[in-house]
């Protein structure tokens, strides 16, 4: 991967979890009440309204789809935190404990993306930002097919795998958006 596309995804990240741990000292882990189905519907939300913000070019609620795009980030964060944690942990992680596990997340994430980026050739550059938000809310769908069939897939990758792509595609988005601002 280039030091570029690195370096832009490092400063992604230091925004959303930024973000997330402020969030968490305003809130706590108030997500982990999160049933696997409404997580997936939060992030289908987040998604929805980037595309309708797209398609009709007014804001009418005035948060930007920068910052949907950060809580898609977040959100994959919590749901791979979700999977790995067992369903009857304690609800209450210490803001210590969550960075750890984004930290622990973002980390094999990247890895990822260095992978695909090397096989891909940094395609993404090329792709529309509107593009990387009907990949996202396919991923969402797949992910709602996958928990309508109680996990199981016959051969198919599993959420996890879903989550990690929404994750790079908002990371993508986020430093394509920030690159055109930039130039504008």
């Amino acid at each position: 991967m280039n030091p570029t596309t690195e370096n832009q995804f490092d400063e992604v990240i230091n925004k959303c979890k930024d973000v997330f741990v402020k969030k968490i000292k305003d809130y706590g882990t108030s997500w982990r009440i999160l049933r696997p189905s409404s997580l997936t519907d939060q992030l289908f939300i987040k998604a929805q309204r980037i595309r309708t913000l797209e398609e009709k070019k007014v804001n009418k609620v005035g948060e930007s789809i920068e910052g949907e795009f950060m809580a898609l980030i977040n959100y994959a964060i919590i749901g791979m935190i979700q999977l790995e944690l067992p369903a009857d942990s304690d609800l209450d992680l210490s803001p210590e404990k969550s960075a750890e596990l984004y930290d622990k997340h973002i980390a094999t994430n990247k890895e990822l993306l260095f992978a695909k980026n090397h096989d891909y050739g940094e395609a993404w550059r090329d792709m529309r930002v509107s593009s990387m938000t009907d990949l996202i809310l396919m991923k969402i769908y797949r992910i709602k097919q996958i928990e309508d069939n109680q996990g199981k897939t016959l051969i198919s990758e599993g959420i996890d795998s879903h989550y990690r792509d929404i994750l790079n595609y908002s990371v993508f988005a986020l430093i394509k958006l920030d690159t055109s601002h930039a130039m504008a």
